[in-house]
């Protein structure tokens, strides 16, 4: 039977040789991409077409027709490929775009014929490339995934989308299409390149990618700063929720060793059983890294999954409007009895389609849980919750950390199911904890003083926790907190004697504080430019700075908002990190000024609310901040084990 697929579904590949058959209806180049783990093109052989048919486990036609077959040996693909794309390109002299035509049929079957998934690529419009769909391995296995992602700049974007640079792109795109022309016998030119190409000289991006593809890695090389880039993607718009950039950070390899091997999965219990998860098993330089990037695809897997079911919901409910709307049109319908029956047999009809995907979704939910139960305990302090006993054990670590836990993210569907939220460190864009009501069911059922407390109890438990998870030497945190007001959130680090300076209090301690960091930012900034990192003077601290302000814009002048505004700006790529804790109805007197401060920020909430979005599908996903348990010691603990590493270390 086969699997009829919707944007977004997967369906397991048991087998390993596979025929991937494209129906048209019009003549289309058909092609095959190679890619990483994270959906990234890199160096040669990427790309099966008519000029290199045959790359490692893969054939690919070699013409422009309507019918294509692809022939597949999933076991000598490259162990450096992890997804195989299928892409469809529309020529030059054809139709002008994909929603011109009738929609394309894709399907994976097996060598004796019968088809296991397809996938009709409906809703395409400016559309002339387009990822019809994906084989992918995940956890020792393969999958399909309808993914019909297409862009309307052509292939030259569609490659430059993967990461492959813009000249590079052009040159494939057009060394492909000239191939498959002159097999067509179809005089193209270069001069008719750039319509299916792309102007490569402007920004690339897909007429439906919900967002772009991660960044390929890069590592933090030389100076320690000179691995951040600026605030990521994303902020809060008009007219939708924020969107948050997850793609994995640039990171090149820093050592002539080889990355160390990802665990396999274990073998499935019982034949056609998915294999059992491990921790770990994605790709990486260390097990840090590998269990980042299966968070990662954790929360991919989760999005896209969802997002399937959802579609075939949506469908389900319009082929039954549709069918009823039919059966009531229909006098004979109305007069006699058939009527009911055809409203009958709509509905069930929706009630079978709809059971299908909720039988996909369990599958999937119940591979992802259990995949969680066996990665939520291996993980580090840094993105480990705070009752994890990981803490119990931790020492404060020599180097400082890939990433940070936030909070934890879940969609209705499954609430139970929490995917930590990691953020690169160091932090590329600031963070603002919103501690007014306004936009939020959540915070508008709490009392004003408790939200405000919850608030600062978040900050308090972020900064413990980067403090933790950094080498004694290499982080500050200094407070501004201008009425007090945050002193009993404040009291455990105050009382550890963590902080860099006493909380700033008043407006004279507001601009003795931001002027100290207005001037280390610029300070690290010339030195960098001048290219002597090495010649600061002695007073200025290279350490990592995080700078906590709560009840803005309560002490701040005008003065003190413009270096507020520099410091949010300027400051991450020098290791000077803002953490906010305010209301932004309370700063309304500042009108349009402080929009870009807000938009700059990452903004969280200190009770769960569903204003995140995913950079997939745009879910609205629920955030929840992660605080120690009730009555928990676990900071005072991680405090003291801090107090501890910077006595020892001390000269």
């Amino acid at each position: 039977m086969t699997a009829e697929l919707v944007r977004g579904q997967n369906h397991p590949v048991s087998q390993s040789r596979v025929e991937i058959r494209v129906s048209a209806g019009t003549p289309v180049l058909a092609l095959a991409s190679l890619a990483d783990e994270q959906g990234r093109f890199s160096g040669d052989g990427i790309l099966a077409h008519p000029g290199a048919r045959s790359q490692p486990g893969v054939r690919s036609p070699g013409e422009l027709a309507e019918r294509h077959t692809f022939a597949v040996d999933l076991d000598e693909v490259a162990a450096d490929v992890h997804r195989l794309g299928v892409l469809l390109v529309l020529p030059p002299g054809g139709p002008v775009r994909f929603g011109a035509v009738p929609a394309s049929y894709v399907a994976v079957a097996d060598p004796d014929g019968a088809e296991l998934a397809g996938y009709t690529l409906t809703g395409l419009d400016a559309e002339t490339a387009v990822v019809a769909l994906e084989l992918y391995r995940r956890q020792g296995a393969w999958k399909v995934r309808a993914v019909g992602q297409g862009y309307a700049e052509g292939l030259g974007a569609l490659l430059t989308d993967g990461g492959l640079p813009a000249p590079h792109a052009a040159e494939l795109a057009a060394a492909a299409l000239r191939t498959a022309a002159r097999t067509a016998e179809a005089d193209i030119t270069l001069a008719t390149m750039p319509t299916l190409v792309g102007d490569l000289r402007a920004p690339q991006t897909p007429a439906q990618a919900p967002a772009p593809a991660p960044e390929p890695p890069d590592p933090v090389v030389g100076h320690p700063y000179a691995g951040t880039s600026g605030p990521a993607p994303g902020g809060d718009t008009p007219a939708s929720p924020p969107t948050i950039s997850y793609a994995h950070p640039r990171r090149r390899r820093t050592s002539t060793e080889p990355p160390e091997p990802a665990p396999r999965a274990a073998a499935p219990q019982e034949p056609g059983q998915a294999p059992r998860p491990v921790a770990g098993d994605a790709s990486g330089w260390s097990m840090e890294e590998r269990l980042y990037n299966q968070v990662w695809g954790m929360f991919e897997d989760l999005a896209r999954t969802v997002a399937a079911y959802r579609s075939a919901v949506e469908f389900a409910d319009s082929r039954m409007d549709r069918e009823l709307d039919e059966a009531l049109s229909d006098p004979r319908h109305r007069l006699g009895g058939s009527g009911n029956a055809a409203r009958d047999t709509a509905r069930a009809r929706r009630e079978e389609l709809v059971a299908q995907a909720q039988a996909v979704l369990d599958r999937d939910l119940t591979q992802l849980i259990a995949e969680s139960e066996v990665v939520e305990p291996a993980l580090p302090a840094a993105y480990a919750r705070w009752d994890n006993p990981v803490w119990h054990g931790h020492r404060t670590p020599e180097e400082s950390p890939l990433a940070l836990r936030l909070g934890d993210l879940h969609l209705p569907e499954r609430p139970d199911l929490r995917i930590p939220m990691l953020t690169r460190v160091p932090l590329e864009r600031g963070l603002w904890i919103d501690n007014g009501r306004t936009g939020s069911e959540a915070a508008m059922t709490m009392d004003t003083d408790r939200l405000r407390r919850a608030a600062m109890d978040m900050a308090v438990a972020l900064a413990v926790r980067l403090l933790a998870v950094h080498p004694a030497d290499r982080f500050s945190v200094h407070v501004i907190d201008a009425a007090g007001a945050g002193s009993a959130s404040l009291e455990p680090l105050v009382r550890a004697g963590v902080l860099a300076a006493p909380p700033a209090a008043g407006a004279t301690g507001v601009t003795q504080t931001l002027a100290r960091l207005t001037r280390r930012v610029d300070l690290v900034q010339m030195a960098l430019r001048a290219g002597a990192p090495e010649d600061l003077p002695p007073d200025v601290d290279t350490a990592d700075q995080l700078l906590i302000v709560h009840d803005f814009p309560h002490g701040f002048d005008d003065r003190a908002v413009t270096q507020l505004r520099y410091l949010a700006d300027e400051g991450a790529a020098v290791g000077v990190h803002l953490l906010m804790i305010a209301d932004r109805d309370e700063a309304s007197a500042y009108g349009p000024l402080l929009d870009p401060l807000w938009r700059s920020l990452m903004r969280l909430s200190p009770v769960p609310d569903n204003h995140l979005a995913d950079p997939w599908v745009h879910h609205a996903w629920t955030f929840e901040p992660d605080l120690p348990p009730q009555g928990s010691r676990v900071l005072d603990q991680a405090l003291d084990r801090v107090v501890e590493a910077r006595r020892t270390t001390r000269p």
